[in-house]
């Protein structure tokens, strides 16, 4: 770490978990997420991914924004708002959801949680305060609260992560099904437990007051002691999603509002997102933009990509031949999977192509020296990591 970023770490606030993150972050690899000092990784990235996949890990969740929306019109606003029917959703389950522009352009993703009939929070990567205020307007009887300071969360993800928190003393959390809420009394207060996360895996989110988030954290880790529990941070999280094939903002998509140039930002539907958007509800943001791209087909299309060889395509060009290199996308994100021992990619594609050859032209370094190839690229329709524990309830005992 350079000293700019040093001293810049200094003026972030810190994490409820900071001081047990901190004394198990050896390699002080700090970064930042909307003001908070954020962990990149904590010792080895690939270590920490492996925690993922085998045992199960803790990733600091509490810097993601989350937004507290109540009220007797809570639940027609989010419903204007989103392109999902918000109104299908049940008490105490939870939601992926998307929200644009009235061009039909994607503002961002993020989960809406149902914590009663009036009563919501939604939780997005970016500050959204400004969106949102507009949102509401036209309707009076509900309120927007930020509660991201007010609320501490960890991400427990992996295949022991069920039988960790079964060891706290949750026994019921067995029978809590994908997407679901459960709430159990904890230490005075109330540990809210939802069953989603960011890896593609069995895996629950745990939420608590900051006061709280020491006594969690201590407790967590007493019962997954034997259990190969560990922190992990952005760049293990970054390949357990890629593997899913979950997109990340700033790397998949860019967020409407930040972007300068004409159509650098993007569509649900040129992120393979269509079906988040029910044309079935009433009227919400950006619904004639894409009724008319549904009806056309979108520019690009986002597509999963295994590629030859073990040369992984960052960054690279997309071509239809080998030969001539005619370009029709460009990879997102890309590496090679340990856990599907494939190299691996999310990649932008021009629609009209997507029944073509691809190919990737990559370049890579061996020893000093730069050398370029051309890989076949074959398209892939499912998630290179999907197991089946991650649907099953309960999940199975490890």
């Amino acid at each position: 770490m350079n000293t700019e970023d040093r001293f810049a770490g200094e003026r972030l606030r810190e994490s409820p978990f900071h001081p047990r993150q901190s004394a198990l972050n050896l390699r002080e690899a700090w970064s930042s997420w909307n003001g908070y000092k954020f962990a990149d990784y904590y010792y080895d990235a690939e270590y920490e991914y492996f925690c993922i996949r085998n045992t199960c890990g803790t990733y600091d969740i509490t810097p993601m924004q989350k937004y507290e929306i109540s009220g007797p019109d809570a639940e027609a606003m989010l419903n204007r708002m989103v392109t999902r029917d918000v109104s299908k959703l049940g008490i105490n389950r939870v939601t992926y959801v998307c929200w644009c522009t009235d061009e039909g352009r994607m503002i961002d993703d993020g989960t809406i949680f149902r914590l009663a009939d009036d009563r919501f929070m939604l939780t997005c990567g970016s500050p959204s305060v400004a969106w949102l205020r507009k949102s509401v307007l036209g309707f009076d009887q509900m309120t927007v609260r930020d509660v991201t300071d007010e609320t501490a969360a960890l991400s427990l993800q992996g295949p022991t992560s069920c039988t960790v928190l079964q060891q706290m003393g949750l026994e019921d959390i067995a029978t809590l099904k994908p997407f679901g809420i459960a709430h159990f009394p904890f230490h005075g207060g109330s540990l809210m437990v939802s069953r989603t996360g960011f890896t593609g895996d069995l895996g629950y989110e745990l939420w608590v007051t900051p006061e709280l988030a020491l006594t969690l954290w201590d407790v967590l880790y007493a019962a997954g002691e034997n259990y190969g529990i560990h922190p992990y941070g952005e760049t293990a999280t970054n390949m357990a999603r890629l593997e899913a094939g979950f997109i990340m903002p700033d790397m998949e998509f860019n967020e409407a509002l930040k972007t300068v140039h004409f159509e650098h930002d993007h569509t649900p539907y040129e992120l393979s997102l269509g079906w988040l958007v029910d044309f079935k509800k009433p009227h919400f943001n950006g619904r004639k933009a894409l009724l008319a791209e549904k009806q056309q087909g979108p520019h690009y299309t986002l597509v999963k990509l295994d590629i030859e060889g073990n040369k992984v395509a960052d960054g690279s060009w997309l071509y239809s031949d080998k030969a001539c290199r005619k370009k029709i996308g460009y990879v997102t994100s890309a590496m090679w999977s340990p856990s599907a021992k494939a190299n691996i990619a999310l990649a932008m594609i021009e629609t009209p192509r997507l029944n073509g050859s691809v190919w990737a032209e990559i370049y890579y370094e061996k020893e000093l020296r730069y050398y370029e190839k051309v890989a076949r690229c074959e398209i892939k329709d499912q998630p290179f990591w999907a197991p089946a524990r991650a649907r099953q309830t309960p999940p199975p005992p490890f």
